[in-house]
């Protein structure tokens, strides 16, 4: 390349890797047959011993960390997590007590902290190439738990990291303009904390406002708008739901041409320019 990013770098993500067969399927699917060039991948659930495997077959699907820290499993025994599981070893999904927790005790932010690093630990040792950090739910928009992140992830050589920083066009079309307003200052502190430690972001993300809804239809009104810099569309695809029929969708496939992106994960998007892309291309 020229050293300069391309106009418009596409990054379409498949979260929860892991979380059952049937996730795993719709990943190996819509990696060969679709248009799904990420997945990040959970470190403690049932299936993430076969998304390993899966992983290993696709050799062109850039798998990142899905830090799960909430509504899911632990990968330290119960025993280890007091503060923040259950006997079960599961995470409470009351995101919101769980940020006070955080914020209040120091014996919180150290069970999180070797949960974080056990995690990293998990996926080192699967051998994968680290593409991408995010968290389950996007925890990460806490600043403490971000710091942890910055912090333990450098040793792991962690690289980029998804903002959620969805369009306000896309935002008010979903009715979800007021949560995007709501996360402003969080993603402005995101964006100044990843920018000072030089680790890659993108410029927006698709499919906060539509979790778990975003089908066929809602792929192509993104695609037809693709903004400039870098775009993240993320997906929760699964058998027979309508995330993966619009990953497989041919319609989808040949927007995504139309729009002139170069497609990937964030390590291609590294590869693409030897200047600071890894600092967000825009304001």
């Amino acid at each position: 390349m020229s050293g300069a990013a391309p106009a418009r770098f596409l990054i379409i993500t498949a979260d929860d890797f892991g979380l059952n067969d049937a996730v795993n399927e719709a990943v190996r699917q819509a990696a060969l047959s679709g248009v799904l060039t990420a997945a990040s991948l959970m470190m403690g659930e049932p299936a993430t011993p076969a998304a390993v495997r899966l992983a290993e077959t696709l050799p062109g699907l850039r798998v990142g960390l899905h830090l799960v820290l909430v509504d899911g499993h632990s990968v330290l025994p119960a025993h280890r997590l007091p503060s923040l599981v259950d006997a079960r070893g599961r995470f409470s999904n009351a995101m919101v007590l769980s940020s006070f927790r955080i914020a209040a005790s120091r014996k919180v932010r150290a069970q999180l902290a070797a949960e974080i690093r056990a995690q990293f630990e998990a996926f080192a040792r699967t051998g994968l190439h680290l593409d991408h950090v995010n968290a389950h739910k996007h925890f990460h928009l806490h600043p403490l738990i971000l710091k942890m992140i910055s912090r333990i992830g450098g040793e792991f050589g962690m690289a980029a990291v998804r903002i959620p920083r969805e369009p306000f066009w896309y935002a008010r079309l979903a009715g979800a303009s007021a949560g995007a307003a709501f996360l402003l200052p969080w993603l402005k502190l995101m964006r100044a904390r990843l920018r000072a430690a030089g680790i890659t972001f993108n410029d927006q993300v698709f499919g906060l406002a539509a979790t778990g809804r975003l089908d066929t239809l809602g792929l192509l009104d993104i695609l037809a708008r693709l903004p400039p810099g870098v775009t993240e569309i993320y997906l929760h695809p699964s058998l027979h739901n309508n995330e993966l029929a619009a990953l497989l969708d041919t319609r989808v496939r040949a927007a995504v041409i139309a729009s002139g992106a170069v497609c990937g994960g964030y390590r291609d998007l590294r590869s693409e320019s030897n200047t600071a892309v890894g600092t967000g291309t825009s304001k």
